[in-house]
């Protein structure tokens, strides 16, 4: 019993550790996961991001966005590109946190 229990727990931590959303920028294109473009309006974007003030907030796949100060802090190492046919992923940054999600699910996979 208590060997199921401490599994489910592994498989929780597992979990929400894969779906975090911290993120770190960075100088080159080279060094990143992901080529990101910052849209003028959000329905251009595939996600809507909103940035949290702390890495505790920053769950799931939902556009809830930590930015941490050093690279190796991150799920995530992020470029943001001049244009947007350089980009994998095109996100606009809203005001509130139930703003932010996912317009196009197609491209959830590159955060995960």
């Amino acid at each position: 019993m208590r060997f199921i229990i401490l599994l489910n727990i592994i498989v929780l931590l597992s979990i929400s550790k894969i779906h975090a959303q911290k993120v770190y920028s960075v100088d080159y294109d080279y060094q990143a996961d992901i080529k990101v473009y910052v849209t003028n309006y959000d329905y251009q974007a595939d996600l809507l991001v909103y940035k949290v003030k702390y890495d505790y907030q920053a769950k799931e796949n939902k556009g809830l966005w930590f930015f941490t100060e050093y690279d190796y802090q991150a799920d995530k190492k992020i470029f943001f590109t001049n244009y947007n046919y350089q980009a994998d992923l095109k996100i606009f940054f809203v005001d509130y946190d139930y703003q932010a999600g996912w317009r196009n699910s197609d491209k959830k996979h590159l955060l995960f």
